[in-house]
């Protein structure tokens, strides 16, 4: 099914402009040269387009006067600046294995622009995160920027790095060098995200995959970023939905507990927030068959989610009993291109701070008044209760294997 189509001109050339939704069908589009002085002309290109997820295509129609007329090639040019469907998003994380499934995917897919790699301590130190952030950057030749953010929480003691899961490096037993090519931005990540909502606003999702310190400095420093921000979207938090409560304490998950306080401050506060907790991120799995068909059909970039994952899914084999492993920061990323793959719950959420249930995310969704009420103050936030995984899988997979075989 055709979404919509529109003509413009850039530096000179005649664009058909193409927007597709979801459809398994063929669309034809026809060339034409010379528009402004000729009927419909000749050859068509046949399109395929992939039945998962929209594609926004730029057709260039006619030449620059002057310009000798190429009636037999046609360009779909990876244009991520001229594509007005681009999501641009900051990912702030604390890559371990999955952040590392997240950057990727992020990467891979022609709807995001990832504009930054904004680090947290989390999964490894904050030096750790940088480090590997780089290093991500150097391999894949990323254009993201990458800004170092904070090393503790703003109140509690840090829990420190989940070596059980990640392993030392943070890429299980993927050896990162120990030199990296490029520096990190010279400003703090909190400065490096008021900077950079203030220069596009309204065009930017900060997405969140480790702990929220940074967004939080980031809300006191400058409070007037969340009318600045397009939308935030957290990996984060349990919210008891699907029999998913918690994954380092009964009641709180990583991300969560490891800043209760940080976590608290950014979904009080009044700009529009997505969390993509437990909830829906241990409904999907990548099963040891997904990842090891991921390695045969993806490149280098398969054989590097392949051989990072080794180190997981050990741990979940070992920990948790499964042969597989959640779909954790990877689902945010997914929330980002189709948020029609979740459903949604909306209400004010609020943080345990302290206490055995510290990090415990509380979502208040009645719509009823109470004599002593602390959810009522607060914007109502949006929590993930449900999720198409199948359809999320089949989004990933095709994104990194895309991505594997324009990078070969």
């Amino acid at each position: 099914m055709l979404g919509a189509l529109y003509l413009f001109r850039h530096r000179g050339t005649l664009y058909l402009e193409a927007l597709f939704k979801r459809t398994d069908l063929f669309f034809f589009l026809y060339k034409f040269e010379h528009l402004s002085h000729s009927p419909l002309e000749s050859s068509r290109i046949l399109v395929k387009l992939l039945n998962f997820q929209l594609f926004h295509y730029l057709i260039p129609l006619s030449p620059t006067p002057g310009e000798k007329s190429e009636t037999s090639r046609y360009r779909i040019p990876d244009n991520r600046t001229i594509n007005s469907m681009t999501k641009k998003i900051i990912l702030d994380t604390d890559p371990g294995i999955d952040d590392v499934m997240a950057i990727l995917f992020a990467e891979a897919h022609p709807e995001i622009e990832l504009k930054a790699i904004t680090t947290i301590y989390g999964n490894v130190t904050i030096e750790g995160a940088t480090h590997n952030a780089l290093y991500l950057k150097q391999k894949y030749q990323l254009q993201a920027d990458v800004a170092q953010g904070a090393s503790k929480p703003i109140v509690r003691p840090p829990v420190g790095p989940t070596v059980v899961v990640h392993g030392e490096s943070g890429f299980g037993d993927v050896e990162v060098p120990a030199e990296v090519e490029g520096e990190a931005d010279a400003r703090p990540a909190y400065q490096y995200i008021i900077d950079a909502v203030k220069a596009e606003p309204k065009e930017i999702t900060l997405v969140a995959i480790g702990p929220l310190t940074n967004l939080a400095l980031a809300l006191q420093a400058e409070p007037e970023i969340v009318n600045l921000v397009k939308e935030v979207v957290i990996m984060g938090g349990a919210f008891g939905v699907n029999d998913h409560r918690g994954n380092v304490t009964p009641y709180a998950e990583a991300n969560i507990h490891d800043d209760p306080h940080a976590a608290d401050i950014v979904f009080s506060a009044s700009w529009p927030v997505v969390i993509i907790g437990l909830d829906v991120t241990e409904q999907s799995f990548f099963t040891g068959d997904y990842l090891d068909k991921l390695r045969v059909d993806a490149g280098e970039v398969g054989q590097f989610i392949w051989d990072v994952s080794r180190f997981y899914l050990k741990f979940y084999k070992e920990k948790v009993g499964l042969d597989a492993c959640h779909v954790h920061d990877p689902s945010a990323i997914a929330y980002v291109i189709e948020p029609e793959l979740f459903t949604l719950r909306e209400g004010p959420v609020r943080v345990v701070t302290d206490g055995p249930a510290e990090g415990m995310t509380i979502q208040k969704f009645d719509g009823r008044t109470y004599l002593h009420d602390e959810w009522e103050k607060h914007t109502p936030q949006r929590v993930g209760v449900a999720v198409k995984d199948a359809e999320l899988l089949e989004i990933y997979r095709q994104s990194i294997i895309d991505y594997g075989r324009k990078m070969s």
